[in-house]
């Protein structure tokens, strides 16, 4: 599986290799193929803060990013830590969760998830098959982050021409970038959850051993009980049905509270990388061991004659990464860039008796090149070009996806104009596709191979109407080529507990997209705000249909056009001074409207939420309380359930005892103060499986 990545490296190892930061000294850990400029010490854990994205050619303030931006670091970063990606950036503006459950939980990008919200570690794909289903786990440790950033307008087109709703970027430090300035850097994080029994730990160590060798190491525990929730575990439209059944086992259900079954699990993570960094120049590889064993949200019948499976899910996967950076000394590129990866990935689901019903194995390749342009003027870029390799094979019982490969080959280009007051973006990716499935008698599906070529482009601006306030606009237009998963899906699937067919006939995917966004800041405020619209020709959707296949639900993939808009806003002021602490006001809102043509609401959309919040922050302490609310959602599709809203009331306090220059922190939270009962609309599993309850948690950060 190797040997394509060892001859990169050995290409790699000709070329020097360079990692300067364009930003002055202060994002050293922005990634390879995502950082550009910097601002303080050259040290990967002097992070820069949430008002600084690093993705894209160089580093920029948040308000000059056309499309609405999120961005998690530091001490927002430690406080929502949780065990999945999907729960760690749920507070975010304009990102809700698919919460299958408290061990599998991808982010909900504006309604989008898989495909059109790619997750990312340090600019290259999880390589794992988190998008084929929701109770597939994505193989990235939020333990090991130094950041997170959701991108979207042009800067998102150059990670793939599917990002509609957005990119999540993982940021880490496991291949290192400059030189520590101690003998041994040490980042260590524990933390103790009350609401599942959460005990999770990890560190992280880089030690210089020459002048221009710096090795890292790395690892992570996590062990959790079943899910505890603030009320009944069923719906209450379940709990209905179940109440009015004859049979008293079905009727035990409609009284089933406290804890979740089946959700508790155990997560390891280790690492081990080095870099050479000569001057300007870096080279450097990482070798990763990830396994998790958790359990799945029991999807309950409530007819007798059919038992509800009791799946647990065993996932485990190798994986390499190779970065270089190369200072060419100018001409017309600046900076080249490279990221490799190879992944093994397999998983097992196993049932209540220990037997293995399916496997899936997943073996992935992905690189990219990047040439970063030589400013000139205002004007600067990046031409590139990526390629994607997956070969995917399910073995067992419930198999629903024949033996199937994808290949993706692109090329893109992002460029920028500053003025000034007026700034300017744009960007354009081709990309070719390949996909290919075996026959399988086992199905009944035939041999097929379907070639996708598409084109997308992004073009925005943005314009200084006074001072710290900036309007931009940016348009679209994507194309996106079917999943191996929609196009041959044809089987049961004991994880999500449902049948689900795809469709080897569809077309491409197209849409077009308008974004407005209005940032501005102060003396004592900030905000930033964001409206979209998104049409669709073709868009690709999964739907129950009400009917039943091997005594599970029959969800179906369908192609039809769409309409998809919102909006998200957020924003802090200073509203008092007290000693030493500073009183902010904070708020937050978002909403996305979702519309398949003629049929109705897109599934599993998230309704209007709103946040407010009340923070007090000196160099030592941070103080927070606020007050989430999401609302009713009963905007829903054919054989769908509504969703009840629910408030949850949560407060904070961190602690940095060696002020504010140190990242050495210990909080204490409490999530869902009043242990209310909540479930979120974009969950296949809402129904089975509510948020949890009232959850106290302590977190210790150090680093030395």
């Amino acid at each position: 599986m190797l040997r394509p990545l060892l001859l990169g490296s050995a290409a790699l190892l000709a070329l020097p290799a360079h990692a300067q930061s364009d930003m002055g000294d202060t994002v050293a850990a922005a990634p390879a193929s995502d950082t550009g400029s910097a601002a303080t010490a050259p040290q990967d854990h002097d992070q820069p803060g949430a008002q600084i994205v690093v993705t894209g050619t160089r580093a920029r303030n948040t308000a000059d990013v056309l499309g609405g931006t999120a961005v998690l670091a530091k001490e927002e970063l430690t406080r929502d830590l949780r065990p999945t990606i999907g729960e760690t950036l749920a507070q975010q503006p304009g990102v809700s969760a698919s919460s299958f459950g408290p061990n599998a939980s991808r982010p909900v990008l504006r309604g989008f998830i898989g495909a059109r919200a790619p997750l990312l570690t340090d600019g290259i794909g999880s390589i794992d098959v988190s998008n084929t289903s929701a109770d597939h786990a994505p193989i990235i440790n939020p333990l090991t982050a130094d950041r997170i950033e959701v991108l979207r307008g042009p800067t998102a087109l150059i990670f793939g021409p599917s990002a509609i709703g957005g990119v999540v970027n993982v940021i880490d430090s496991r291949i290192p970038r400059h030189m520590p300035q101690e003998t041994v850097h040490f980042d260590g994080i524990a933390s103790y959850g009350s609401a599942a029994d959460e005990r999770s730990a990890s560190g992280a160590a880089d030690v210089p051993v020459t002048s221009k060798i710096v090795l890292h190491a790395d690892g992570s525990f996590t062990q959790t009980g079943d899910q505890r929730t603030g009320g009944y575990v069923l719906s209450p439209a379940l709990r209905a049905q179940a109440a009015a059944s004859a049979d008293p086992a079905i009727q035990d259900l409609a009284d089933l509270k406290g804890k979740v079954p089946n959700t508790a699990a155990k997560t390891w993570d280790v690492a081990g990388g080095a870099a050479i960094i000569d001057g300007n120049n870096n080279l450097g590889f990482s070798v990763s061991h990830f396994d998790t064993f958790y359990g799945v949200p029991i999807r309950y019948s409530l007819d007798p004659s059919i038992e509800a499976e009791q799946v647990r899910l065993h996932a485990q996967q190798t994986r390499v990464d190779i970065r270089g950076e190369v200072d060419t000394g100018g001409g017309i590129f600046r900076q080249i860039r490279t990221r490799l990866a190879a992944a093994d990935y397999k998983h097992s689901e196993i049932a209540e008796d220990g037997a293995i019903g399916t496997t899936f194995y997943n073996q992935g390749y992905e690189g990219r090149l990047e040439l970063v342009q030589t400013a000139r003027g205002g004007w600067e870029g990046m031409i590139g070009g990526q390629f994607s390799l997956r070969d995917m094979h399910v073995v067992g019982d419930e198999k629903f996806l024949p033996k199937n490969s994808a290949q993706q080959f692109g090329l893109f280009t992002l460029q920028s104009l500053d003025m000034g007051p007026f700034k300017a973006e744009a960007a354009a990716r081709f990309e070719h596709n390949i996909v290919d499935a075996q026959a399988d008698a086992d199905i009944g599906n035939p041999a097929y191979n379907r070639t996708f070529n598409s084109f997308s482009a992004s073009l925005g601006a943005s314009y200084a109407v006074a001072q710290g306030m900036r309007f931009g606009i940016n348009v679209s237009r994507a194309e996106r080529a079917p999943t191996p998963e929609e196009l041959f899906a044809d089987g049961p699937h004991a994880g999500t507990q449902a049948f689900e067919i795809g469709n080897p006939n569809f077309g491409t995917e197209k849409s077009w997209g308008v974004e407005a966004t209005f940032k501005g800041s102060g003396d004592g405020f900030a905000f930033s705000t964001a409206a979209y619209y998104n049409w669709f020709t073709g868009y690709i959707y999964d739907t129950p249909t009400g009917a039943t296949r091997d005594d599970l639900p029959v969800f179906q993939y369908n192609q039809a056009n769409a309409r998809y808009y919102g909006f998200e806003a957020e924003g802090s002021f200073r509203i008092a001074t007290v000693k030493d602490f500073t009183i902010n006001a904070t708020a937050l809102a978002d909403y996305v409207h979702a519309e398949i043509v003629g049929t109705g609401p897109a599934p599993r959309i998230p309704p209007l939420r709103i946040n407010g919040g009340i923070e007090a922050t000196s160099d030592r302490f941070t103080l927070r309380g606020e007050v989430e609310h999401v609302f009713d959602q009963t905007r829903i599709s054919a054989f769908e359930t509504p969703t009840n809203g629910f408030t949850f009331v949560n407060a904070s306090i961190s602690w940095k005892p060696w002020g504010a220059g140190s990242n050495t922190s210990l909080q204490l939270s409490a999530n869902n103060i009043f242990d209310v009962e909540a479930r979120r609309a974009a969950s296949v599993l809402k129904d089975y499986a509510p948020l949890p309850g009232r959850d106290i948690r302590v977190t210790a950060r150090i680093q030395i």
